[in-house]
């Protein structure tokens, strides 16, 4: 197995020098570089997630609206059927 050393001498494949003045200086670079394929990527996925989270959000509503018409329906059950035993109740009382 080649030492890296080896593999490095070997290799004419390395990165060019960079130029940090004028990468970090913005008065020597006015041109902004923008690979557009990463851009894109990355606007499809704020949209996507933009359109998860609307979709997580309309879900909890739905999710909240049917736990409320639960309760409703449960409070007004359990009411039924106190007034029921109140009026069975005083029926009975009434025919002693």
């Amino acid at each position: 197995m080649a030492s890296q050393d080896q593999a490095t001498a070997t290799s004419d494949l390395t990165f060019p020098e960079a130029d940090v003045d004028k990468d970090l200086s913005v008065q020597n670079n006015k041109s902004l570089e923008v690979d557009t394929i990463s851009s894109k990527v990355a606007t499809s996925l704020e949209i996507e997630q933009q359109a998860e989270a609307e979709q997580k959000e309309k879900e909890k509503k739905k999710k909240d609206a049917l736990q409320t018409l639960k309760t409703t329906v449960l409070v007004s059950a359990v009411i039924v059927a106190v007034a029921g035993v109140v009026f069975a109740v005083t029926k009975k009382l009434r025919e002693k």
